[in-house]
C-alpha cells in the first residue's frame, strides 16, 4: 500500500485529491498539510511514501518544503505540483529534491501514475513541462568555458555506452525511444539506467538529467 501526504492550502484542491485517492485500493492517505511547515512535520511523524505537494502556499513554500524533506533522508518523496505560470519555480523544485512535477489540470489517471512511479522510485516530468523546466534550467548554469573542463569524476565511472544513455536522458528520452535509438531491449535500458544512478549518486531520473546539465554532457540549445 502506498500512503501519500496531501499538501495544498486549498481545502477544495485537498477534498478532490482525497477523493480521487480513496477511490484506488493500492493507494492511502497518510494525512493532509494546509502549509509548508506543517508538511514537513508530518512527513517526519509519518513517513508517507509521497508527498504530493503544491508550491505556492501562505508561511513556508512547497520549494522549501521539498527541500527540508529530502534533506531530512526518510523515505519520502516528493512530488510537486505546478501551473505554466509558476515556471520558475519549477526549477528550484529540481535543486530542492522534487522527484517529479506534475501540472495542475493533469488527468486523474496521470496523476495517479505519477504518485504510483514516484512510490516506485522513478521520477514523473509532465511531458508539456518538461521542455520548459530545462530551459528555466539552463539559465542559471555558469556560462560555458572557454577551455574543455575535466570529466567529471561520476561520468568516469560510467562505461561509454552508459554516458551515452545518460545523454540521452539528459535529453528528455524515454526509455522506449533510447532503446529504439541504440538498438536494445527497454529491460537492458532500464537496467543501463539503475546502473548510471548508483554510480553517480543520482536519487531518480530528474536527478541524472540534472547532472547531464551540470557537466555539459548536455549543452543548452
Amino acid at each position: 500500500m502506498t500512503t501519500v501526504l496531501i499538501v495544498d492550502d486549498q481545502p477544495l484542491q485537498r477534498l478532490g485529491f482525497r477523493m480521487l485517492l480513496e477511490s484506488q485500493d493500492d493507494l492511502s492517505i497518510a494525512g493532509e498539510a494546509g502549509n509548508g511547515s506543517e508538511a514537513v512535520r508530518l512527513a517526519a511523524e509519518l513517513r508517507p511514501d509521497v508527498a504530493l505537494m503544491d508550491i505556492r502556499m501562505p508561511g513556508m513554500d512547497g520549494i522549501e518544503a521539498t527541500r527540508r524533506i529530502a534533506a531530512a533522508g526518510d523515505r519520502t518523496r516528493v512530488l510537486i505540483l505546478t501551473t505554466f505560470d509558476l515556471d520558475e519555480y519549477a526549477y528550484a523544485g529540481l535543486r530542492a529534491g522534487a522527484s517529479g512535477f506534475l501540472l495542475k489540470d493533469a488527468e486523474p489517471d496521470e496523476v495517479l501514475s505519477g504518485i504510483r512511479a514516484v512510490a516506485g522510485g522513478d521520477a514523473v516530468v509532465a511531458p508539456r513541462l518538461t521542455r520548459r523546466l530545462l530551459d528555466a534550467y539552463v539559465q542559471h548554469l555558469p556560462p560555458h568555458p572557454d577551455a574543455p573542463a575535466p570529466m567529471d569524476p561520476r561520468l568516469a565511472r560510467l562505461t561509454d555506452r552508459e554516458r551515452e544513455i545518460l545523454e540521452a536522458i539528459g535529453q528528455g528520452w524515454t526509455n522506449t525511444e533510447i532503446a529504439r535509438h541504440f538498438h536494445l531491449a527497454e529491460s537492458t535500458v532500464k537496467t543501463h539506467v539503475g546502473r548510471i544512478l548508483a554510480k553517480t549518486g543520482s536519487r531518480d531520473r530528474v536527478q541524472a538529467v540534472i547532472l547531464a546539465y551540470d557537466t555539459r554532457l548536455v549543452n543548452p540549445s
